[in-house]
């Protein structure tokens, strides 16, 4: 018995750290996988911007039209950019990560489990806080994730974001001018409003929650048919027992 709880405490350890991993995000987001047009527009964003360096090598173009009720020939039309890639093919970048080593300094990660490594509320958080940072490489940085070393790809549609620190605020005291530079602001804006961008930013996350877990529906569905399996079969089973026990004392 305390060799079974044991191992039952080591199971549930790693479901804690990751479940406690988006806890300093400055933002949340509940995912939708319902919502087929946040997933779809989620979809489309992801492949514009993000597919270019961001592989989702355990997702296939296939599985993603089929969950997202996305026709076969838009899928081939306007999703697959490569001659070599077929729509049962895995969702593969074209970049190799010799390439990726070169320009950014190691290969951009695969993005499949991205939301269940991090979290939802850490990757919309991390989305939304890239702002100018002449003295970086990519002249931007990330409040959520200090020195990263990706560029801000979303900059098009969010425009450009600074750390705004008031001199009349930073003149009270340094801990008030610390916490006032932490406050980001759209200073030119992109194609997209601030609020239609976080609605981006959110269908982007949502594509990815559902991406790291392309059967939750599906799982959620046959959930209570197999608890009502178990019991009937638990019911059954103790009868049994009681009919082989019958006469033994």
């Amino acid at each position: 018995m305390k060799k079974q709880l044991i191992a039952l405490i080591a199971m549930l350890v790693p479901m804690t750290t990751m479940a406690a991993g988006g806890a300093d995000a400055p933002h949340s987001m509940e995912p939708d996988l319902r919502d087929q047009a946040s997933l779809q527009n989620g979809m489309k964003l992801y492949v514009n911007y993000c597919m270019g360096c961001h592989s989702l090598e355990y997702q296939r173009f296939s599985r993603a039209a089929e969950d997202l009720d996305i026709p076969r020939d838009i899928i081939e039309d306007n999703v697959i950019f490569s001659s070599e890639m077929a729509f049962n093919d895995q969702m593969q970048t074209s970049m190799s990560e010799e390439d990726g080593e070169t320009w950014f300094g190691a290969p951009p990660p695969d993005l499949t489990l991205s939301a269940r490594l991090h979290g939802t509320d850490w990757l919309y958080s991390y989305l939304l806080s890239f702002y100018q940072d002449p003295s970086r490489p990519t002249g931007v940085n990330n409040t959520v994730f200090e020195l990263v070393a990706m560029p801000n790809v979303l900059e098009p549609l969010q425009g450009v974001q600074e750390k705004v620190c008031p001199e009349a605020e930073a003149s009270e005291g340094a801990s008030d001018s610390e916490a006032d530079c932490d406050r980001l602001e759209v200073t030119r804006q992109g194609e997209l409003s601030p609020e239609a961008f976080e609605e981006a930013v959110y269908d982007l996350t949502n594509f990815l929650a559902y991406v790291g877990e392309p059967s939750k529906l599906q799982a959620q569905a046959l959930a209570p048919k197999v608890l009502l399996f178990l019991f009937v079969f638990g019911v059954i089973a103790y009868l049994l027992k009681r009919e082989y026990w019958r006469d033994i004392h």
